[in-house]
């Protein structure tokens, strides 16, 4: 059941609190989420490895955003953050989800609901990890956590996430390659006669994904598609030709190979997504933003960034970001400015004339303004951002992970302060120093007091539990 304030952002909607910003007309929104994708894992980032001629794209014709960051350094907590413009920590979210009793809250506002209730078509397609997507022996949806449909999407694609389903198929490594065997559409697992059965999950995404612009486009609705890809998070597998052989090259590893088909599959059915849109004649109003849910794991690649999956420097927060709506946003951008998933919700509501009711208490802030050309915020209307993650004391990456450990950052426009339980133990000037080496917490008493007395308040804040 929707809580009071679930109610009065919807009626706010419906009494027309909600106008239009270009010309009259909502641009349609594709949302597009890798999984473990680090900051210099396509190749308009700098990647060594892996050509992305899709992506790059994206940016291309749109803004790229350099200095973008994820809410978390893993999963599901930045996920909460996409769909509801908040913080993880508002819904107690401290981890990434077990598959087993965690779930996003359903008296959390997403942007589906929002945009729901302003006159979109919602689907969701790909990786949820947010709870919700377990089914009885007949395949059938359980009902007794909250799942995509539940969050604002009229329609879903998505995997199972169950255990210890989940885990064998990571261990088989078919996870991907034997994907469709486990989709789960609507409430219910798909049969051996669905066309998607055998497909690998990355092909089962970007199909299904086309197959909906299609399908929606020939309404008189505009559509909200959030497609949250699994590449190229573990298990590594080899993606199908021509991929796998395309990613070829002399001295590499075979879990190298395996990641870097992986991540040019993914673009490879971004650039079939972007064909689509033009075929169809709704590119020019049709708003694409791609990004990553947190840092380069294993095989991913972050350049001189410090850290990685699990710990948070900013190898691990700091990830890739392009946004293309030809109709509002000038091709050719590049911007440094600051951003976080926790904007993503009030940049698409503004995008599609959504006025957002004081009382939903969203952290983000839009960058609609900035990607139409204004200037980025100022240090003081954006304030101090915050980022909280249980201690996981191994990095998901080839070397151990930077000590002193953090569980807590405040970030004050260059200033980044790293706290465990609340006590500071290191402080960057992001600006001079964005590889984190050195430490200048003994330099700056007073910022270092400020941000610690913040991130105190921050920290004890109320926090929605699960209902």
């Amino acid at each position: 059941m929707r809580t009071i304030i679930k109610f009065i952002v919807v009626l706010s909607i419906l009494c027309g609190e909600a106008s239009l910003t270009h010309a009259g007309e909502k641009p349609n929104i594709i949302m597009l989420l890798a999984d473990d994708l680090g900051y210099g894992d396509i190749s308009s980032f700098g990647s060594p490895a892996v050509k992305t001629p899709n992506l790059d794209r994206i940016g291309s014709e749109g803004i790229k955003f350099t200095r973008f960051y994820a809410a978390s350094a893993v999963c599901s907590p930045t996920r909460a953050s996409v769909l509801t413009g908040r913080y993880p920590l508002r819904f107690n979210i401290t981890k990434h989800f077990n598959d087993r009793n965690q779930w996003l809250p359903e008296s959390a506002t997403t942007m589906a609901e929002l945009l729901k209730d302003a006159g979109y078509n919602t689907a969701h397609v790909g990786k949820w990890h947010l709870g919700g997507l377990h089914v009885d022996a007949q395949g059938k949806r359980l009902n007794n956590q909250p799942g995509p449909r539940q969050h604002g999407f009229d329609s879903y694609q998505t995997q199972i996430e169950q255990q210890p389903l989940r885990s064998r198929m990571g261990r088989e490594q078919t996870l991907f390659r034997k994907g469709g065997t486990v989709l789960l559409r609507n409430d219910h697992r798909i049969g051996e006669d669905d066309p998607y059965y055998t497909k690998h999950f990355t092909d089962a995404n970007g199909d299904y994904a086309v197959e909906l612009i299609e399908k929606l486009s020939a309404d008189k609705k505009p559509f909200f598609i959030n497609l949250w890809w699994l590449v190229p998070h573990k298990p590594y597998e080899p993606a199908p030709e021509p991929h796998w052989s395309n990613t070829a090259a002399d001295g590499i590893s075979e879990n190298q190979h395996r990641f870097r088909s992986m991540v040019e599959h993914m673009d490879g059915k971004v650039g079939k997504i972007i064909n689509k849109l033009d075929e169809l004649g709704i590119a020019d109003n049709t708003l694409v933003l791609f990004t990553s849910d947190n840092g380069a794991a294993y095989e991913g690649f972050i350049g001189d960034l410090k850290g990685g999956k699990t710990d948070l420097h900013d190898g691990g927060l700091r990830v890739p970001m392009v946004v293309r709506w030809p109709a509002a946003i000038e091709a050719g951008q590049t911007s440094n400015a600051f951003g976080h998933t926790n904007d993503l919700l009030p940049t698409f509501c503004g995008a599609a004339g959504i006025k957002l009711p004081s009382k939903l208490k969203i952290d983000g802030r839009s960058l609609l303004p900035h990607m139409k050309g204004e200037k980025p915020l100022s240090i003081e209307a954006r304030g101090t951002v915050f980022w909280q993650l249980d201690l996981y004391k191994n990095i998901q990456r080839y070397y151990p992970k930077p000590e002193p450990y953090a569980t807590e950052v405040a970030m004050q426009g260059k200033w980044k302060l790293l706290a465990r339980d609340g006590k500071p133990v290191e402080l960057f000037d992001i600006e001079s120093d964005p590889n984190e080496r050195q430490n200048i917490i003994g330099d700056h008493s007073d910022l270092v007091a400020s941000l610690s007395t913040q991130l105190y308040q921050w920290l004890k804040a109320p926090r929605t539990t699960r209902e």
